[in-house]
């Protein structure tokens, strides 16, 4: 047995957001501590010109209107210092979140199309991840841990007189009025806007990622104008939202200018009947400004409050259970065998079975064939075979061992896979064959191009194992791609090879390296599964399997197998040729 400790933990279960959140706790309680300074301080300048209005200017003091600037000054500095802290705070707390739950959102984004339900919604969760990061380093956080803060203002408004306290709390349940309402009519608008956005991100990169389909067959303005469905509920959805929070917005802002100006005339008044002085109107027209103005800003922040909101919720929906914990102890490298036990496989998040009990064992050294008519579910089980889908009843093993039972990378390293529809990565050649390996071994990479045939042809592109290929392999044709795809899947001599129509771009001289490669798997011990259209791809196996509606129909000997299959449908037209083209010119080297 192979000890192999994981390098980060991941639960089994439990919200990774709601647990990232908890991890910055104490900065949280450090700004709610700033502010609580912040808030004591801001009520400097009501205390400076109640001084001044009452003390310094009726006894002509200039000392005292000098020491009482100083420590005003002072006062502010330190104001500025904390408000200063506390912003960083919270842009670290921000920045702290998005590298907490950075890979999980990305490794949840890869495997969302292999769960079911998840291809749509992918990249929505690395934009919900931005919108949270952007919310928290913004002045949104500030206003929340202002608002709090407003009973001290009122309370320090009654000290000065009852009515101007009275004024303000009439003022303040006014706002916050508006702010509920603002919350109430924005959320819908804001949940459709976001709806819409990410229906309108998934068209948009599907025609990016078929562009030259859309070009080929003239699809563009269609595409467009199927897209503007998307786009124009998103617009609708945006205007309703801007209409509703501006509205609000402009009537809070109105409101908070008369309540100003009402404080200052009611001061006035009480002055004129000698129930204040002079310093208690300047000095509650300020303190009445300072405690509306949290109430103003948390109306204007709503929008981007509520989107950080609800992408905190999908964030957290789609990372509530984490992926099963990798195990501290692993089974050693498989070199044995392959067994598949009664496997019924669907497709993710779907319930109707595509494969239905199928049963069969591999030892090594040995390389079997599976053919079939479209939609049997040949490519439905090489899936399952290399751990991308799931098992719905079963069981997979290598040497004994459950796929699961080995972290992904160890897996990985065992596996080799070249799916039906190949795809490469933006990156050099090298690169794309050692799997991003970040300690490429150069000579495990040029055995591989070797093992697939690919090394001359690799030699002839420009800068060689060094090109950059372009996302999706783009500067590459089919059969340069295919071959690089197939040196990928050899990379490092894995004991499992799992190719599904390996030969789908390849000319002659691609079949022969094509087989050459499945020889050179079975001579060195591997197994191979090679799911099958063009005969050349049989050339070198030594069993058949095949398939039909989801049922393996016979399992066995390469030539006893196709006798059989012939013999059952002779026609050269017939259902023969679907389950195995043209399988009675596999040459006389597939009988080996």
């Amino acid at each position: 047995m192979t000890a192999t400790t994981s390098s980060a933990s991941t639960p089994a279960s439990g919200d990774l957001a709601s647990a990232a959140i908890a991890s910055c706790r104490t900065a949280f309680l450090t700004v709610g501590l700033f502010s609580a300074v912040l808030n004591l301080l801001m009520l400097t300048g009501s205390i400076y010109m109640l001084q001044v209005y009452d003390r310094v200017i009726p006894s002509h003091s200039i000392p005292t209107l000098i020491a009482l600037s100083i420590a005003v000054a002072a006062a502010y500095a330190m104001q500025g210092l904390f408000d200063l802290l506390r912003q960083r705070i919270l842009t670290r707390i921000g920045s702290a979140l998005h590298a907490a739950l950075w890979q999980p959102v990305v490794c949840n984004i890869l495997r969302g199309p292999l769960r079911g339900g998840g291809a749509n919604r992918g990249l929505q969760l690395s934009h919900d991840l931005d919108s949270v990061r952007s919310f928290l380093s913004g002045l949104g956080p500030t206003t929340l841990f202002d608002l709090p803060w407003m009973p001290l203002y009122l309370a320090g408004c009654f000290v000065l007189h009852p009515y101007l306290g009275w004024t303000l709390v009439v003022g303040a349940v006014l706002l916050f009025g508006i702010a509920l309402l603002t919350e109430v009519l924005t959320r819908a608008p804001t949940r459709d806007a976001s709806r819409a956005g990410a229906i309108r991100g998934v068209q948009l990169e599907a025609g990016r990622r078929n562009a030259e389909i859309v070009a080929a067959l003239g699809m563009e303005q269609r595409l467009i104008d199927r897209m503007g469905a998307a786009n124009g509920d998103l617009v609708a959805a945006q205007q309703r939202n801007a209409d509703i929070a501006g509205s609000l917005g402009a009537l809070s802002k109105t409101l908070r200018f008369v309540l100003q100006s009402a404080l200052l005339g009611l001061g006035a008044y009480l002055v004129i009947e000698g129930q204040a002085s002079g310093g208690v109107m300047i000095a509650a027209s300020i303190m009445g400004s300072r405690a509306l103005a949290p109430v103003e800003l948390a109306i204007s922040i709503w929008r981007p409050f509520l989107a950080a909101r609800q992408a905190g919720e999908r964030l957290r929906a789609a990372l509530r259970n984490g992926d099963a914990p990798k195990p501290d102890v692993a089974p050693e490298r498989a070199v044995h065998r392959l067994t598949v036990e009664q496997v019924t496989i669907a497709a993710p998040g779907g319930t109707t079975a595509i494969v239905h009990n199928a049963s069969f064992a591999l030892e090594a050294g040995q390389a079997v064939g599976i053919i079939g008519p479209s939609a049997a579910g040949k490519s439905t089980l090489a899936r399952a075979l290399v751990g991308i889908w799931s098992i719905a009843r079963g069981e997979i093993r290598l040497d004994g061992a459950t796929l699961d039972q080995w972290p992904a990378e160890i897996r990985g390293g065992m596996i080799g896979y070249l799916p039906q529809d190949v795809e490469l990565f933006d990156g050099t050649v090298a690169e794309n064959i050692a799997r991003f390996d970040p300690e490429i071994d150069e000579a495990a990479v040029i055995a591989a191009a070797k093992a697939a045939g690919a090394y001359e042809m690799i030699l002839k592109l420009p800068k060689g194992f060094e090109m950059r290929i372009g996302e999706a392999g783009a500067t590459l044709s089919g059969g340069q791609r295919q071959r690089i795809a197939l040196a990928r899947a050899l990379y490092k001599d894995p004991f499992m090879v799992v190719l599904d129509e390996p030969n789908a771009s390849l000319d002659a001289e691609g079949d022969a390296a094509l087989t050459d490669a499945i020889r050179r798997v079975r001579a060195r011990g591997g197994i191979a599964v090679i799911i099958a259209h063009r005969p050349a791809a049989l050339a070198a196996v030594d069993l058949v399997l095949t398939l039909a509606t989801g049922q393996v129909q016979a399992f066995g000997p390469k030539d006893e197998v196709l006798r059989k299959s012939l013999a059952a449908h002779p026609a050269p037209g017939g259902a023969a040729l679907q389950a195995v083209p043209d399988a009675r010119s596999v040459p006389a080297a597939a009988a080996s």
